[in-house]
């Protein structure tokens, strides 16, 4: 057990250094946030304005704040995993770490979950900012208090949930396609680009009752001044099940290389 710490947080240490080491990864990381923030919230203020200041009870001002904090859950977040981790797998990769006295998935979880504090860190402050200047003090200052959490929550969720996607590339070799289903129930189900009560009512229950809804749609929903702290929980129960079912099928497929080596 402290073998297995000390690995993932030498992993996470080296993934975080990864980051902040490098200029032009904080720079494009920070721009690029505030470029895609700055587009949705303009559009979603927009079509506040159009409808009495309000859509399905968010105000303008919420709808900066739900923006901000959605988009800090996904860009955080490597973009492509999925589709690196099946080049890995195909390539040899995942084969030569297996060689290691250490958990590989641990230690891709852990090195990822570095770099995604330190992109988080970058997001996070530029979404504050950019969410005071022109949506002005949030809604409930204690629901933001719990989106801070919520969103490291959302974040290892997706990443544990992204391990499990790409663990599809042991058997198929190939997760291109994989990772562009994630990204699209992510965008849709997941509320990254709109909150969950614009959709259909039938749609709407459906995202609600998928691991998607807590990966982004609630750490936004809590930023919009939502204080609805069992939000959270429902974060740990996703995180469990997935995290397990991730372990379960990352290391069937290490044995299923192992089998095709011996």
């Amino acid at each position: 057990m402290i073998h297995a710490r000390t690995v993932a947080q030498r992993a996470a240490a080296a993934g975080l250094s990864r980051i902040w080491s490098n200029t032009g990864t904080v720079v494009f990381t920070a721009a690029f946030y505030l470029m895609v923030t700055a587009v949705l919230a303009a559009l979603w203020s927009a079509a506040a304005a159009v409808n009495d200041g309000h859509i399905v009870g968010y105000s303008a001002s919420a709808l900066i704040w739900y923006i901000a904090a959605s988009e800090a859950a996904t860009i955080a977040l490597p973009q492509r995993l999925i589709e690196e981790i099946g080049q890995d797998v195909k390539g040899g990769a995942i084969e030569i770490e297996m060689l290691r006295p250490a958990s590989v998935l641990l230690v891709r979880l852990s090195t990822q979950f570095g770099a995604m504090i330190a992109r988080l860190s970058i997001c996070a402050a530029c979404g504050v900012v950019f969410s005071l200047i022109f949506a002005g003090r949030p809604g409930d200052f204690r629901a933001l208090a719990l989106a801070g959490p919520a969103v490291v929550l959302a974040l290892v969720l997706s990443l544990v949930a992204q391990h499990l996607f790409a663990a599809i590339s042991f058997w198929m070799r190939d997760a291109t396609a994989t990772w562009f289903l994630y990204q699209k129930l992510i965008f849709v189900l997941g509320g990254m680009l709109l909150p969950l009560e614009v959709l259909p009512q039938t749609m709407e229950t459906i995202a609600r009752w998928l691991p998607f809804s807590a990966m982004a749609y609630i750490p936004a929903r809590l930023a919009s001044g939502h204080f609805e702290p069992h939000l959270l929980l429902i974060q740990l129960g996703w995180i469990a099940a997935i995290g397990a079912a991730a372990t379960i099928t990352f290391n069937a497929g290490q044995r299923r290389l192992l089998e095709a080596v011996s």
